[in-house]
């Protein structure tokens, strides 16, 4: 896989309490929770960029208060409408 080198401030990095012998792959899982909380990408996309088993970081997910399965408005009222013809 490609790699790209960051700088990041020291400060920063105690701030997030971030293990500096591991930092690459602890940022690496941080950004990928972040696209995954903000739905840019899937929680299976998520684990395999920051390369980390999915139930690994499903745990990790959860450790940081993002719950593993996101459901917006749009999937909730997909599910409504499919329980609805089911009913029919």
């Amino acid at each position: 896989m490609e790699t790209v080198r960051i700088e990041l401030p020291s400060a920063l990095v105690r701030a997030a309490n971030l293990e500096e012998s591991n930092l690459s792959q602890e940022a690496a899982r941080l950004l990928a929770l972040e696209l995954y909380r903000e739905d840019k990408i899937s929680l299976e996309r998520a684990a395999e960029l920051c390369q980390t088993p999915l139930a690994a970081f499903m745990d990790f997910s959860a450790k940081h208060g993002v719950p593993p399965l996101l459901y917006n408005y749009d999937v909730l009222e997909e599910e409504r409408r499919s329980t609805d013809r089911l009913e029919a």
